[in-house]
């Protein structure tokens, strides 16, 4: 006898033989005014559903990312409009890494909704249009520059196009409260190896509730876009500027931090140049502590260099430059955190 091809052991409320219906819902019409008609609203109805189906489905997924992304190989601390040009590049780059999106806000896109001053046509200075060719948004060509009509078009686009990335996932509402660090038991060195996070709504709370411990995410290399406005603006610059604070140890001996990551100071950012912010911003994408690479606003914060206003060219390319930093410091990066105690060779 032919064996069954299915076997259905779940209990089921209701078995129903007979085939899905398919095109409920018909959003063409050639119907004139008044008579238009995209589906029988008499009998429409949605497939039942039970409460706890829903919960279970949100979070088994929800957890079951957090399992996974526990241990990234790339995290990018901000997804406004640099941090998420750069995940694009890296998860299109690199699609065997583990790439972890955290963005405090709800909403992702940062101030990319808007343009300046709550305008809505967004405009780019060749040759950024390269990347907005690259995910295939419209804009209008004036010579020197573009204007894309709306910023909205462009940030959900981009959104979008990194979420389809099998290897990133976005963890919004979530912030990003401390960081992961190991020292260098040669050089003294402080390194970032991850992130410390909670949910934003507990970390905005930590002052009037007891305490209520966070989470972490361990990787190779940290990119920090948190932009430089906001209650969690330049969030990295200025907690890793308190890390490498001179500290003495139990016999008030000074503890050294070593070259690279006991430099890194913050310069605070200057007034509006366009010219020069957008062009500075880009070079300073860049790792400036060990372990972490910074695109976007933040740059200036640690740079000192210009703001560059309502212009959005040097955000994109700088999430460029920054991605290509982070390729070019990875395994530099990882060869580390394999050696060093805590290292990657523990985790499972």
């Amino acid at each position: 006898m032919t064996p069954p091809t299915m076997l259905q052991t779940a209990q089921v409320d209701t078995f129903d033989l007979s085939p899905m219906k398919k095109n409920i819902i018909n959003l063409s019409s050639n119907a004139s005014n008044g008579d238009v008609k995209f589906a029988d609203w008499d009998k429409f109805d949605f497939t039942p559903i039970r409460e706890s189906t829903v919960s279970r489905a949100m979070t088994r997924r929800y957890f079951q990312d957090m399992d996974t992304y526990a241990e990234s190989d790339i995290v990018i601390i901000g997804a406004g409009s640099s941090g998420l040009t750069a995940a694009y590049v890296l998860g299109k780059a690199r699609p065997d890494l583990k790439i972890a999106l955290i963005e405090s806000n709800i909403c992702c896109g940062g101030g990319s909704w808007v343009s300046g001053q709550l305008l809505s046509a967004q405009v780019f200075r060749k040759p950024s249009h390269e990347f907005l060719d690259e995910i295939n948004v419209e804009y209008e060509d004036e010579g020197d520059y573009v204007v894309v009509k709306h910023a909205a078009l462009f940030i959900s686009t981009l959104i979008s196009k990194v979420l389809q990335f099998p290897n990133i996932k976005l963890f919004n509402a979530t912030t990003v409260e401390d960081f992961i660090t190991r020292r260098d038991e040669v050089t003294g060195e402080i390194r970032v190896t991850g992130v410390v996070t909670n949910f934003t709504l507990v970390t905005m709370h930590h002052d009037d509730q007891s305490c209520m411990d966070p989470n972490t995410i361990n990787c190779d290399v940290v990119l920090s876009s948190s932009g430089h406005d906001g209650r969690f603006g330049a969030f990295s610059a200025k907690r890793l500027a308190e890390i490498v604070k001179p500290v003495k140890d139990f016999n008030g001996k000074e503890i050294p931090t070593a070259t690279k990551s006991s430099d890194f100071q913050l310069h605070n950012m200057r007034g509006l140049d366009m010219n020069l912010a957008e062009k500075n911003v880009v070079k300073g994408s860049q790792e400036w502590f060990p372990g972490v690479v910074f695109a976007g606003m933040e740059v200036a914060e640690i740079s000192g260099c210009n703001r560059m206003g309502p212009i959005f060219s040097g955000m994109i390319v700088s999430g460029i430059k920054a991605a290509e930093s982070v390729l070019n410091v990875y395994d530099k990066r990882r060869a580390q955190n394999e050696k060093c105690y805590g290292g990657r060779t523990h985790a499972t």
